[in-house]
């Protein structure tokens, strides 16, 4: 297929220890520094202050990596349409839930149920910046990165206007870490613009190819977020984005797939 083409007009990113793109910028370039902090917790300026005390994780990651893209690329969240993708959504909810069903269903709470549905990030982020746009939320496992990076495109060249992309994945717990494991939480966010602007860090060449390719590998300084399926797919392009250099990076997206990215500075 022919490749869409994006500009990169803002970058979002959050890890324990790693709270903003400038902080990223800084790891890459001095692997002895980077410390994971497992207590970081984000305080997202989107969210309201009583929101961002009972938000759940996935939430107050996603809307800090988000509104850090925002910002980066000077324009209105109120005014992009959104791409949320995640593994599966809040592990953690979903263990609490599945806990309390089996120990007395009567005690389910109401609030965690809500927060449980896969949309919760979007939903919390399009009320908090009053944004009207479409916000599509996305699961497709293990190759979510690349599924919500190939709609992201597919929107923003087909309805000619940029297009916020949030990726996220927090740590599962219980049983569920058995079937889809994720040690500890990340997020990472980009603007996508249709056309190049005097905000565009990058060009992104995006296509869907029809054979297996080797994953490209996460860097080495950064091994210790591989445990996060979201960081797995996104930090090899993060990284080729950091260097500023031209690069070719292939995303595992499913059924013997790949999405192939070629980066131009």
């Amino acid at each position: 297929m022919n490749a869409l083409t994006v500009y990169i007009d803002g970058i979002g990113f959050w890890a324990p220890g790693i709270a903003d793109w400038p902080e990223f910028l800084r790891a890459l370039g001095n692997a002895a520094q980077i410390s994971l902090d497992a207590s970081a917790k984000p305080s997202p300026a989107a969210l309201p202050p009583a929101e961002r005390r009972r938000a759940p994780e996935p939430v107050l990651i996603a809307s800090e990596a988000a509104g850090q893209a925002c910002a980066m690329a000077g324009c209105d969240p109120a005014t992009l349409a959104g791409v949320f993708t995640s593994t599966h959504g809040d592990l953690a909810i979903t263990d609490t839930m599945c806990a309390t069903l089996a120990a007395d269903p009567r005690e389910l709470s109401p609030t965690k149920f809500h927060n449980s549905v896969h949309n919760a990030p979007a939903g919390y982020w399009t009320v908090a910046t009053h944004c009207h746009a479409t916000a599509t939320a996305i699961s497709a496992a293990h190759a979510s990165f690349a599924a919500g990076l190939f709609e992201a495109a597919i929107q923003a060249c087909s309805e000619k206007t940029s297009v916020l992309l949030c990726a996220y994945d927090i740590a599962s717990r219980g049983p569920l870490m058995e079937v889809s494991a994720s040690t500890l939480p990340f997020a990472a966010a980009l603007v996508l613009n249709p056309a190049r602007s005097a905000a565009s860090l990058a060009a992104l060449h995006v296509r869907h190819a029809i054979a297996d390719r080797e994953a490209s590998a996460i860097p080495t300084m950064f091994a210790a977020l591989a445990g996060n399926p979201m960081a797995a797919q996104a930090l090899p392009l993060l990284a080729a984005l950091a260097q500023n250099r031209g690069a070719e990076i292939a995303i595992g997206a499913g059924a013997g797939t790949a999405l192939v990215i070629e980066v131009a500075p």
